[in-house]
């Protein structure tokens, strides 16, 4: 499993806020390149983005579903990306004074990305990670700051 974590200058409400609009799904998430639907229910549980993967015009149809959701506190997402396969990926939030804790937790379970060695695979997971929770941290910064 991958972990990776990133403290946000942003309230736990502002951090739900963007993980609760649906439609920004691909501006934060690395290998999202366009929303087609957002499920009206997003984000409770059984709750669906209707996403691409890819870079046109290779893209690929795909979505997520929502596994678990404790408002404020933690969001569990089924990723599905094939031709790479799924992945559960959870999403922690812990208030620190008015800052956020993000801590992205991703683990492959299904499909050809299981093929992949774990001791290959997690470092490839925390880089894209890394760069998803960058892209998450500038879109919560910048509601904060308005």
């Amino acid at each position: 499993m991958s972990t990776n974590e990133r403290t946000v200058h942003a309230t736990p409400e502002q951090v739900w806020e963007v993980l609760s609009d649906g439609w920004l799904y691909p501006l934060w998430v690395v290998g999202a390149s366009r929303m087609r639907d957002v499920d009206d229910t997003w984000p409770e549980v059984g709750a669906r983005l209707h996403h691409s993967v890819g870079a046109w015009p290779a893209l690929i149809d795909d979505d997520t579903e929502v596994e678990e959701c404790r408002p404020l506190r933690m969001l569990r997402l089924r990723a599905r990306a094939w031709p790479t396969g799924e992945a559960d990926v959870t999403l922690h939030l812990e208030p620190v004074g008015a800052e956020t804790r993000i801590v992205m937790e991703e683990n492959a379970v299904s499909g050809p990305a299981m093929l992949i060695p774990k001791p290959l695979q997690d470092p490839l997971l925390a880089w894209r990670n890394v760069e998803s929770l960058r892209r998450l941290a500038y879109l919560c910064e910048r509601r904060a700051a308005r």
